[in-house]
């Protein structure tokens, strides 16, 4: 056995049947040629061969002691277990397709194997084949998840040398670390530099400095200040989802006219969506809903080189405002306040306004504790690059990408987005009970969309 990082550990002390921690992804294949034709070669080339060790650890037995603490490896992989062959129900809509992630991204892995699953989805009437990817956070996060899974993928569409995502050729040889979340570097971080007892002189007048900057109101958005919502409540354990994707091309020509980024564009269809689901449910707040975005602070031509320059800041949505330019005025000010704000910080400060942050989501587990505090802010939003290419494998054209990550309490919804290709594709997850008719959302985004167009 080994012992497990707390980074990995917290994710497996964390969960519960109720909050479940695994990330999960979908993709959609357009077949070169029949569509069983493609799932049969998927589900040959995924259930045979070697599997890397970051796909062999499970948690040490017993599972509800040691398992919180160590990593086993499995020696024999059970791929009819863990590789899933299924067909939707009639007609084959999206709808069905939904319909079944939602029910398989509510139920926790089990954690007597390594905790991983694939599910190659036929029986939709358009002809595409879709996979359904969830692994826990404690083995990979998000953006570690989509990364894994793009190295599958090739330009070529001729190539037909394509393999499952842990095949051990896709890695260096090297023992692959595994990518820290956001929240791991923002928590873990200020945890290591608190231990160093140079940066503990520095992180008092660190605190100092963003609390005089809260006394001065200098307008960047500070925690603990969102209004409660219908999303900011404890949550159960079945989720919904829904995804759909628009053109890179039609958002960009929108930022251009308006002299905004990409990222301003996506913030504004959350929040014009946002104000109009809840007007919907009779639940929108006087005050505008804060979001939670993860930013990057790396300055052009940086490159990897430059290290780890990732960051989050707290975004107004303004989705109290009725007119959409003047709910856009309030975001752009608020990124361009919030990032100015961490660039002025030190790398320790930037680690403590994130901590504070972030930190109320790990006591949601505590009874009351979400019904009596603040929200740290209403909604997650964020954005992951995924490639401007088209992509393949083994001949079959990647359609969409769609993100399902994780809710917990006091945070009932989570918008990501991944974009591939000349697409940006949205993920939603919600807590079926705190978040009725999530897809509603998708309507709401691009009526928000052709808003943004009509202003421009």
């Amino acid at each position: 056995m080994a012992l497990m990082p707390v980074t990995e550990s917290m994710f497996l002390i964390a969960e519960s049947r109720e909050h479940p921690m695994h990330v999960g992804g979908l993709q959609l294949f357009v077949p070169a040629g029949e569509p069983h034709d493609l799932a049969d070669e998927i589900h040959r080339r995924f259930t045979g061969g070697e599997v890397h060790d970051l796909f062999r650890k499970r948690p040490g037995r017993p599972v509800d002691i040691v398992g919180k603490l160590a990593w086993s490896r499995e020696t024999d992989i059970d791929f009819e277990y863990h590789v899933r062959r299924v067909v939707l129900p009639s007609p084959g809509r999206i709808r069905e397709l939904f319909q079944f992630l939602s029910l398989h991204h509510s139920t926790p892995l089990d954690r007597y194997r390594p905790m991983w699953e694939l599910h190659i989805v036929e029986g939709l009437a358009d002809g595409r084949i879709a996979l359904y990817t969830k692994v826990h956070h404690s083995l990979v996060d998000g953006v570690s998840a989509l990364k894994l899974m793009l190295n599958t993928l090739t330009e070529d569409p001729d190539d037909r040398n394509g393999v499952a995502t842990w095949d051990p050729s896709l890695f260096d040889g090297k023992p692959k670390r595994r990518s820290p979340s956001t929240l791991e570097r923002i928590t873990g971080g200020l945890s290591t530099g608190l231990g160093l007892a140079g940066d503990m002189f520095d992180f008092v007048p660190a605190a100092a400095r963003i609390g005089l900057r809260a006394l001065r109101d200098e307008g960047a958005q500070l925690p603990l200040r969102a209004p409660r919502t219908m999303f900011n409540v404890p949550i159960g354990g079945a989720r919904r989802f829904a995804a759909d994707t628009w053109s890179i091309e039609r958002m960009r020509s929108v930022a251009e006219r308006l002299d905004i980024t990409l990222n301003d564009v996506v913030l504004a269809m959350c929040a014009g969506a946002l104000r109009a689901y809840l007007l919907g449910e009779n639940a929108l707040p006087e005050s505008p809903l804060i979001a939670m975005v993860p930013v990057s602070l790396r300055k052009p031509g940086e490159g990897d080189a430059a290290g780890n320059s990732v960051t989050t800041i707290l975004c107004n949505l303004g989705t109290h405002e009725s007119d959409p330019m003047t709910r856009l005025q309030c975001i752009t000010e608020s990124t361009t306040r919030g990032k100015d704000m961490m660039r002025e910080l030190n790398t320790l400060e930037s680690l403590a306004f994130g901590a504070v942050t972030m930190l109320p989501l790990l006591f949601g587990p505590v009874p009351g504790f979400v019904r009596s505090t603040p929200p740290p802010f209403n909604v997650i939003i964020s954005n992951v690059p995924g490639s401007p290419k088209e992509l393949y494998w083994n001949g079959a054209r990647l359609d969409g990408i769609y993100p399902a990550s994780i809710v917990c309490d006091g945070m009932a919804l989570n918008i990501t987005v991944a974009s591939n290709g000349d697409s940006l594709n949205f993920g939603l997850v919600g807590c079926r009970r705190s978040v009725p008719h999530l897809q509603r959302m998708l309507t709401h985004l691009e009526t928000s969309l052709q808003e943004l167009e009509k202003a421009a």
